[in-house]
């Protein structure tokens, strides 16, 4: 996977969504060309890199910053959502929200499927904390809204087999961004991967349908990296989950591979989220 982003001196706008840009050092206030990063590249800047907090995201129900990190010259956006700033819910243990959100990017990466932005889990300014990549998106544009455009299909048949991997509690359809590298983006998994089943997704429309061979054979690939204890990707994720949430995604993972089928709304649940953008 490769992630866009431009180099220049301009800072992301703590007030918006700004753009997602790579930063170089100052060299007369020139702006380059937009260029490609390798995922490795982006994810060795935001385990190592310096923080410099931009300013509190808004309308966030956990404290989240857009930050900037810099390492090795190359200066990349990013949210940072500290363990401190989590705020405390019934049914999640409190201060595991961001290591959930980086489990579902290590989940996604065993998938190859590109969904997650680069997240890694660090200390930052305000202590440990799950940070991930900025991807500049229009803000206009969300799941209900581009649900019907071709290009993005098999992204969203994917995203509906991830959530129910993950469990993801609380799938809006504003958690799906549309990239300015047109592609779509899924964000906000800090209440995944609970023990009881607790699905709920504006994604439902593909329900019942078969799983389209090539993600199954993806799905074959993650149940028997999952069984292989000695996999280093299995072992990271294996240390930001409980003993019963590891054991649960495990079945999750078998019966999407016994049914074959994409999952379905359950008549006696809550089935979407609140509010659903």
């Amino acid at each position: 996977m490769s992630l866009s982003a431009s180099s220049g001196q301009d800072s992301p706008d703590s007030g918006s969504n700004s753009p997602s840009s790579a930063t170089s050092p100052p060299d007369g206030g020139e702006h380059n060309a937009p260029a490609l990063l390798a995922e490795d590249e982006v994810l060795t800047v935001l385990a190592n890199g310096v923080v410099e907090e931009q300013g509190l995201l808004p309308y966030s129900s956990n404290h989240s910053f857009l930050i900037l990190v810099a390492h090795d010259g190359l200066t990349l956006p990013a949210v940072y959502k500290p363990q401190r700033g989590e705020s405390p819910l019934w049914d999640f243990e409190w201060g595991t929200l961001c290591k959930r959100e980086t489990a579902a990017y290590l989940i996604d990466t065993a998938l190859n499927w590109a969904l997650v932005p680069p997240t890694v889990l660090r200390d930052g300014t305000r202590g440990l904390g799950s940070i991930q990549f900025y991807v500049d998106n229009d803000t206009d544009a969300h799941y209900f809204t581009t649900q019907a455009d071709a290009r993005f299909v098999e992204a969203y048949r994917k995203l509906a087999l991830f959530d129910y991997i993950i469990n993801n509690a609380d799938r809006k359809s504003g958690h799906c961004l549309n990239g300015s590298d047109n592609r779509v983006w899924a964000i906000d998994h800090g209440v995944c991967f609970h023990v009881e089943y607790k699905l709920r997704t504006v994604i439902w429309e593909f329900s019942q349908q078969p799983i389209e061979p090539d993600m199954l054979q993806d799905i074959v690939y993650l149940s028997r990296l999952l069984d292989d204890s000695r996999d280093p990707l299995t072992r990271q994720i294996r240390t930001l989950l409980s003993e019963g949430e590891w054991d649960a995604l495990t079945v999750r993972v078998g019966q999407l591979l016994h049914s074959r089928l994409y999952p379905a709304p359950s008549p006696y649940r809550r089935n979407y989220p609140w509010p659903p953008i």
